[in-house]
């Protein structure tokens, strides 16, 4: 700053951008002097699982919560939006343009603090031959849908100047696990987009976390047919993943040691983790060969 410039027309200057980035990006952002103090989190998937339990923690701590997902009966099973400080938005994650609305809408006229990007899904079976209808869901659910959410986040945080988005991920992006390829290479997916995306906005004070969690006590995991090792009851999980989420980790691990272990069989050579991987003891994907027609 030059000697005799006034700092208070720096910083209208520097709000006039934000708002003119806002615009630019196709949506009117409010000047950041504007945003109220609230706490604000938006959470997708926050009708079941971990989204859901996510939900609970931040509203028992007080923040406005919003949350979307298919099924409005789930919501109002654990919610009452007349009484709590949430917001239901009914709506399929992988619609960009309804994604987008309401996390817009949600953020008037208060700004967004954080965004949870929670909705997923997997396979009901494990087989060597995937469901390609699922696994194409799986994709527009699994990675587009965080994508959306992230695209609807940054259009609001970036004018703001501050802000954090989280994606939850899961121990199987670390490898590709026999049964559920589609599965893994979303997770996968997720994980390296958060990582490339948390270098690149943090000089704009955004930051982002990826979680990967093992296997949580949720409706999904309970359609598993196999063993689940270090099985972690949703509320423990939420635990972890809010106090990660306050230190602004950019990846959250856990169990410890089943996530040391997926992570080792991450870093070991190709070959030898494929042939662990194929004994029958741990392989727990189900020979469907003969079930497929042309």
């Amino acid at each position: 700053m030059n000697i005799g410039t006034d700092p208070k027309s720096v910083k209208q200057k520097s709000l006039v951008d934000s708002a003119s980035f806002g615009q630019s990006l196709g949506t009117y952002r409010l000047p950041c002097y504007l945003f109220s103090r609230m706490n604000s989190v938006f959470i997708t998937g926050g009708t079941s699982g971990i989204g859901l339990e996510l939900a609970k923690t931040y509203l028992k701590k007080g923040w406005k919560v919003g949350v979307c997902g298919r099924d409005a009966d789930k919501f109002k099973g654990h919610f009452d939006s007349a009484r709590d400080n949430i917001q239901f938005y009914p709506l399929d994650v992988a619609d960009r343009e309804a994604v987008k609305r309401a996390v817009h809408q949600f953020a008037q006229p208060t700004g967004l603090g954080l965004l949870i990007a929670s909705a997923g899904i997997s396979y009901p079976h494990k087989s060597k031959v995937p469901d390609f209808d699922r696994t194409y869901r799986m994709v527009h659910v699994n990675l587009l849908g965080v994508m959306y959410a992230f695209e609807a986040a940054m259009e609001i945080m970036i004018p703001q100047g501050q802000g954090q988005m989280v994606a939850i991920s899961s121990l199987a992006g670390f490898n590709g696990f026999p049964g559920i390829s589609g599965y893994s290479a979303t997770k996968g997916a997720v994980m390296k987009f958060c990582e490339s995306l948390g270098l690149d906005l943090r000089h704009l004070g955004l930051s982002v976390t990826c979680v990967c969690p093992g296997f949580v006590d949720t409706p999904l995991t309970r359609l598993n047919h196999h063993p689940m090792p270090f099985l972690m009851k949703v509320e423990r999980a939420a635990e972890i993943i809010v106090r990660g989420i306050e230190k602004k980790r950019a990846l959250i691990v856990f169990p410890f040691f089943f996530g040391l272990v997926v992570r080792l069989l991450s870093a070991m050579p190709r070959f030898l983790y494929r042939r662990i991987m194929r004994t029958g003891s741990i392989n727990f994907s189900r020979d469907n060969t003969k079930e497929i027609s042309p």
